[in-house]
């Protein structure tokens, strides 16, 4: 068991090792002011982001993000459950989803500030109006892929109402659910950051643009690694969450391998 968790490590941590290495070795002889060294960059990280720093720009940008990704995750379960259950509510909706969907999220920043104003609300709504739809449109498929042979099961059985929505339906569709929750996490990351260059005081997309516009070049180096490690810890712990959460399906998956 050991042994093959070291050696997942070893395998998710060799392309990363690779590219720093490629990167300190292509910079170190750098004289360009906006390519600094890998090894200044490293040097000015612990100076730049320190405590003080972390709770006044990263802490927000975090919350911002917790807060739009979860009322992104709420709104598009419910209303992909909604949509995907009923074909009439599908033939309705489908036309303004595609619309709506084809309309990149950046571009609804300005409008989104003649309504919300310029402060939390703004952001929030910002990153809440990108991650629904990946979010939504998962949801409706993985509800329209129930197996109706399994749905017919449980109504035969007396399983209705709220007991089949949880255990039948959305169980089901929960693998789609959560692929579509994780192309939703990254689009937050991205929209949290646009967000925060548009209209702020605080946050890591603010602070990145004031170390550019400064000519603060290491300083706005370690702004983008930082972000970069944010996104891989959010990562690491959706997977986490995910492989709780979707046991029941990677150990049916993992059976199904196995067979012969």
């Amino acid at each position: 068991m050991w042994g093959k968790a070291l050696l997942r490590l070893v395998f998710a941590l060799a392309l990363p090792a690779v590219l720093v290495a490629v990167w300190w070795a292509a910079s170190a002889g750098s004289t360009n002011v906006y390519w600094p060294p890998l090894r200044t960059v490293f040097g000015v990280f612990p100076d730049v982001w320190t405590g003080e720093r972390l709770r006044g720009d990263v802490l927000p940008s975090v919350l911002r993000l917790a807060a739009g990704y979860t009322a992104a995750a709420v709104a598009g379960v419910a209303l992909g459950t909604v949509i995907g259950s009923w074909r009439r509510v599908r033939a309705l909706c489908e036309p303004v989803l595609e619309f709506l969907r084809a309309v990149p999220p950046p571009v609804l920043v300005p409008v989104i500030m003649l309504f919300a104003g310029i402060g939390d609300t703004m952001k929030i709504a910002v990153i809440a109006s990108g991650c629904v739809w990946p979010v939504l449109l998962n949801t409706v498929e993985g509800v329209r892929a129930v197996d109706p042979v399994l749905a017919e099961t449980a109504r035969s059985y007396g399983v209705t109402g709220v007991a089949r929505l949880r255990d039948v339906v959305l169980r089901s569709a929960s693998p789609q659910i959560f692929a579509g929750l994780r192309q939703a996490l990254s689009i937050g990351i991205i929209l949290m950051v646009i967000s925060e260059m548009f209209a702020a005081g605080n946050g890591l997309g603010f602070t990145i643009v004031q170390f550019q516009r400064g000519f603060a070049i290491p300083d706005m180096w370690t702004g983008i690694l930082l972000l970069g490690l944010l996104g891989f810890l959010l990562s690491v712990l959706f997977g986490l969450a995910e492989r709780r959460v979707l046991g029941w399906y990677h150990g049916l998956r993992a059976s199904g391998r196995r067979s012969p």
